[in-house]
Parts: structure tokens; sequence; C-alpha cells
């Protein structure tokens, strides 16, 4: 784990942003902190951060929204923190761009070790290479992944990828044909083996299949649904 990473915690309960900031800091991690969503937003497009914990009901601009706007210009990994725990708020947050949810009330433990499996997988700055990358480019005739650049082209164009979307794509790309239940991939992809929401991996492979549609939609049927079981990157030739 990188010692170091720079954390932003948003809240506006002052006594939870302390108590995350003290866990996190004891495993030597940097945390700034912000108490409304305008001073979020100002920080996070600022400088950069390797992830935000976000508060998604925030005083003035709530957190979608603050999470909406940063994706229009960063791909900051974010965690979504609210008191919310219903379906509709869960797809709301991933529909903008957010990494992982966690429902309040939570154990400041579990924040630390959603964090430290974020940043297994993704940061905003540099990503980690993956143990089953002979290459560090993959091709296929729709769509290129380029691991070095951290670079997604879809029939010659350009898709921009938030982290996790990138990384759910990339670890299905290496294994081309081979079906992934989800618990297998909120397992690898998101580091979750005892906690986890499935709606998580349905709603990161809608927003990747829509991407990718709007620049090539032979590159978005790459990614299959297979009923009853999961998920599987299809290679069809011509």
């Amino acid at each position: 784990m990188e010692q170091g990473s720079k954390i932003l915690v948003v809240d506006d309960e002052e006594r939870i942003r302390r108590l995350i900031k003290m866990y996190l800091e004891r495993e030597a991690f940097e945390v700034t902190e912000a108490e409304d969503g305008e001073e979020a937003l100002k920080i996070a497009l600022e400088e950069d951060f390797d992830v935000i914990l976000l508060d998604l009901m925030l005083p003035g601009i709530d957190g979608i929204e603050v999470c909406k706007e940063l994706r229009e210009k960063k791909a900051t990994p974010v965690i979504m923190l609210t008191a919310k725990g219903e379906e509709s708020n869960r797809v709301q947050g991933f529909e903008v761009g957010t990494d992982d949810y966690i429902v309040k009330p939570f154990s400041p433990r579990e924040v630390v070790l959603r964090v430290k499996a974020l940043l297994r997988r993704s940061s905003s700055t540099k990503f980690l290479q993956t143990e089953t990358a002979a290459k560090d480019v993959i091709e296929f005739e729709h769509l290129t992944i380029d691991n070095d650049a951290h670079r997604v082209l879809a029939d010659g164009k350009n898709v921009s990828l938030t982290p996790k979307e990138y990384e759910l794509l990339l670890f299905l790309a290496q294994s081309p044909d081979k079906v992934f239940d989800r618990e297998e991939l909120l397992k690898e992809v998101w580091q979750y083996e005892f906690f986890g929401d499935l709606r998580t991996v349905d709603t990161h492979v809608k927003r990747l299949r829509e991407k990718l549609s709007k620049v090539s939609k032979d590159a978005a049927k790459m990614i299959v649904t297979v009923w009853g079981v999961g998920y599987k990157f299809e290679v069809v030739g011509d």
C-alpha cells in the first residue's frame, strides 16, 4: 500500500470527518477535509487526490452534483458516503461516476479497507500493472487498450473512462470469452470478498457499454451479458 496517498474527506459533520481522518492517518495517508460541496469541488479541481470520500447529503451542492461536475474534468476515484441505503440512491451515485458506496452508520475500519481496495486497483495519476499483462497493449478489431498510457481506443477514437470502468474493461479483456460472475468481479476488480453490492458491477457494466457505444457500437457489443451467470468479453470476427 502506498504511504502518503492523498485523501479528500468531504462531510458536513465535523465528528465524522475527524473520525475518518484519524483512522486514515494511522495508515499514513495524507488527509484533507472539506465541509460542503462548493469547498470540496474547488479543492478537488485545484489539487490531485488519490481517493475522495464524498458525503451524498451536503449543504449547497450535494455529493451527486459534486461528483458529476468533477467527472467532467477528472477521473479521481470517489467513494460515496451516505445515510441513505436505498437502491435508487446507490444507482444515482454510480450513474454520475462514483466508484464505491458506503452506507452510514459505518465502521471506520471498513472505510479504510475500502480506500485500500480502491487504491490497489486504481489511482487518479498512476495505474498498477496487472499480473496477467504479458503485453502492455491489448488489441482487438474494434478495441485497443494501451495499459502503459491508460488509454482506450474504440475504432481508433479515444474513450474517456473512470478508473474503475477502465479496470473492469481491462480485467474482462485479458480473458476473452471467459464468463465471470458478479461475485468474482467484485473480488478481482473491487477486491471485495465479504462486502460489496452486486449492483455495483451491473451499473459499471452499463456505464462502460454506454461510453463505448457512443464511440463504437461494435466495441460495446464485446461486453456480453450471460444471463443468470454474469459477464464476459466476447471477440467476434467479421
